[in-house]
């Protein structure tokens, strides 16, 4: 019986968080705890001559200055492989101060460790640090002469290039045509906690507080790096400030924290500044796109060519996989995706929210758009018509909604009847436009078998562990709804407990596969406490359901009972009372089907947008957005919709305000802090509808799809076309600065 899935409960952190009394990792106090700063490199190439730590030493409460010259060799290799396989995570195959080489601005070449966080910050700016500085590539213009096919990508997990038909002869023979090219600038993270870490070693074990995604990847990595057993090291996170990506890899600021504990023999923590996230914890990679559709009269495509340029690290060959959707989502018999890299002076990229589809589904859904408007086919029309009804290797989806969404989202939004013709509609001096785009993203299963443990006391009450971390998405909230109702217990009654790797192990929850991971482990865990219990009360003689099929009990608030009889029952507490329990548990599991599963697998949504634009000033104010998705099944519609609300504010800040350049001259970000790297502020954001499209899944964990990325996912497309409705123009650049959208001077 489901009394709690499904309900729109209060996050069970929350109080917490609004009272003060949740404790984030550079809140964490311990016993003579010292601090430590980094010091980074000031070219983008080149290296390290001289570092003269003298002036740093000698100030007041420096304990050490490490470098290249003194910091220990890692025992293991950094081997980019995702946490998402269950296996070391670092962010980069590259780990710094090991030699006096510098491949990136920022790149760690000191660690000052000093008594108190500001007397390690202001001896960094003491070491003084000479360079041999080399020519750099630090942008695509400058690397274009170089640019060379990825064979795999996304830290390997896909090949480079997807292909299927004819594409050159079914683009030529295509009685229309669009060809589009787009050119994107490097996006940030910008969570509002900085990455931090806390090392203290006792006794040759190593704990980690540690501000990260996936707990576990944190200890594969640092233990594999340091050459430590997996079991000397534990690692504690109970509340991360924000993610989005940054903080699902590794980084090497972790391991160095706990090099400086063990250099120091005293606790360190070691937070990263504003301005060091820019280079530390990667980064959504500068990039250009170019999309061809070929297309019948009637809107039917024949075929697409997607093309994706990035801008890499010298050490990885790391790109978002941007062509996934666009060879899915339509049905089209040819396909051809390709990414290419530039191996450049800058860190090796990293999962950024909605990772690949946000910019490989701008390109395609502009694109479709302007092939709308070629033909004359209302977009949303020409989106149904095209939908595949499988996936390209012929399986079916395991559930879509995509027709549902994009029809649900017109009425909701009051797309039908509007005029198609540009720039004619106007509010004063504002120009008025709306626009759409379809969304999708993959729904992932990360490896290797997720476990939770399940105890019930005495006293009726409950507690579920697994080894997840809380960083903002509600994981924590809606596991206890899952526990609650398969236990059958009140939600008051059941306290979840995680962020620790000592408890069973689950995988990093990102990818949208956190929510539907972790249930089916605490599921499963909770399912074969509450069938022991049973089992013990029907072969109990002095219980009411002795002798009684297992199968006929059910359980409600805590107590068992006779599905056809509810009379005829007794509580999870008078048996343990009677039995002289005081508690009872079982550890469940739940293993994820291999990746090549027969099912394609996605999760569908549309998204609407309206804009007036200042033609002569440049400005475009979103007015109303609305988003419909089609996620499976939503265990808690409060905490589903402030993600998916979340994901489309920050399309709306990637269509119109968020972008880094490089500054070339010396191969550093031009924006290293939140007053130059512009981000939406509460005045900024419109009235934002969001709607659920049901859709049961047989095939996902408890039929749950996820909902943390697509939110974000065809924002930007909406809001872009809009803007193209409002003054006729198709601009292809993000972001669309004012710049871009003010009208040209006319002519003299």
């Amino acid at each position: 019986m489901n009394t709690a899935i499904g309900r729109p409960v209060d996050r069970v952190d929350g109080h917490a968080k609004v009272t003060g009394g949740a404790r984030y990792t550079a809140e964490i106090s311990l016993p003579g705890l010292t601090y430590a700063a980094v010091v980074g490199a000031r070219i983008p190439s080149g290296r390290v001559e001289a570092v003269d730590a003298s002036r740093a030493l000698a100030a007041g409460g420096v304990l050490a200055v490490l470098t290249h010259e003194n910091l220990p060799e890692i025992v293991g290799q950094p081997h980019l492989l995702p946490s998402l396989l269950g296996a070391a995570a670092p962010g980069q195959s590259f780990f710094p101060m090991q030699d006096a080489a510098v491949h990136y601005a920022g790149q760690p070449v000191a660690l000052v460790v000093a008594e108190s966080h500001e007397q390690a910050q202001y001896a960094a700016s003491l070491v003084d640090v000479t360079y041999r500085r080399e020519p750099s590539i630090t942008s695509i213009d400058e690397g274009r002469d170089r640019v060379y096919e990825a064979q795999r990508l996304f830290g390997g997990l896909m090949p480079g290039r997807d292909e299927r038909g004819d594409v050159e002869t079914a683009l030529a023979e295509a009685p229309v045509r669009v060809e589009a090219g787009y050119r994107f600038a490097a996006n940030h993270h910008n969570a509002l906690e900085p990455p931090a870490t806390t090392a203290v070693w006792q006794d040759g074990r190593l704990t980690l507080y540690d501000s990260t995604m996936g707990i576990r990847a944190t200890q594969l990595t640092v233990a594999h790096l340091l050459g430590l057993p997996l079991s000397h090291v534990r690692v504690i996170t109970h509340f991360v400030g924000g993610g989005f990506g940054s903080k699902a890899m590794t980084w090497p600021h972790v391991t160095l924290a706990a090099m400086a504990a063990r250099h120091v023999g005293r606790p360190v923590r070691l937070a990263l500044t504003r301005a060091q996230t820019y280079t530390s914890n990667g980064h959504r990679e500068e990039q250009e796109q170019s999309i061809s559709l070929g297309a019948t009269r009637d809107g039917r495509l024949t075929a697409i060519r997607h093309h994706k340029l990035s801008i890499t690290s010298r050490f990885d060959d790391w790109a978002e996989p941007a062509t996934g959707v666009s060879s899915q989502l339509y049905g089209v018999e040819h396909y051809e995706g390709v990414h290419s890299l530039i191996q450049g002076n800058t860190m090796t990229p990293t999962f950024t929210r909605g990772p690949g589809e946000t910019l490989g589904v701008f390109t395609l859904e502009t694109a479709m758009d302007e092939l709308a408007y070629e033909l004359g086919v209302d977009p949303v029309e020409l989106r149904l018509r095209n939908h595949a009804g499988a996936d390209p290797r012929g399986n079916p989806w395991s559930s879509d909604g995509l027709a549902e969404c994009l029809r649900l989202g017109a009425e909701r939004f009051g797309w039908h009847g509007r005029d198609p013709r540009p720039r004619v509609r106007r509010d004063g001096d504002w120009l008025i436009g709306t626009g759409m785009a379809a969304a999708a993203y993959p729904v992932a299963f990360f490896m290797p078998e997720q476990r939770a443990r399940a105890r019930v006391y005495e006293d009726g009450s409950a507690v579920v562990q697994t080894g997840t971390q809380e960083f903002g998405t509600g994981v924590l909230t809606v596991a206890t709804q899952v526990a609650a109702d398969a236990l059958g217990l009140p939600l008051e009654s059941v306290r979840f407990e995680a962020g620790d790797t000592d408890l069973p192990n689950t995988s990093a929850a990102v990818g949208s596969a956190g929510a539907g991971m972790v249930s089916a482990a605490v599921h499963a865990a909770a399912t074969a406490l509450r069938d022991r219990l049973v089992a013990m009360a029907v072969a109990d003689a002095a219980s009411p359901l002795h002798g009684a099929d297992p199968a006929a009990v059910e359980v409600a608030d805590g107590r068992m009972r006779l599905r056809d009889r509810p009379g005829t029952g007794e509580s999870y507490a008078d048996l343990m009372i009677r039995h002289r329990l005081a508690d009872a548990e079982a550890v469940g599991s739940w293993t994820p089907p291999p990746l090549d599963t027969p099912h394609g697998l996605l999760t569908f949504g549309a998204q609407f947008a309206e804009v007036a634009v200042d033609p002569d000033l440049g400005l475009v104010r979103v007015r109303r957005m609305v988003g419909v998705f089609a996620p499976g099944r939503v265990l808690n519609p409060k905490l589903a919709r402030s993600q998916l609300v979340g994901g489309m504010v920050w399309g709306l800040s990637q269509a119109l305000l968020e972008g880094n350049e490089m500054d070339t001259r010396h191969g550093r970000w031009g924006a290293s802090n939140l007053g130059e790297y512009l981000v939406p502020v509460n005045a900024d954001i419109p009235e934002i509808t969001v709607e659920f499209v049901e859709v049961e899944d047989d095939v996902v964990p408890l039929g749950i799809k996820g909902v943390g990325e697509i939110g974000q996912v065809g924002a930007a497309a909406a809001v872009a076309n809009a803007v193209f409705h409002a003054t006729g123009r198709r601009l292809r650049r993000l972001p669309l600065a004012a710049e871009l959208v003010m009208d040209p001077p006319a002519s003299s």
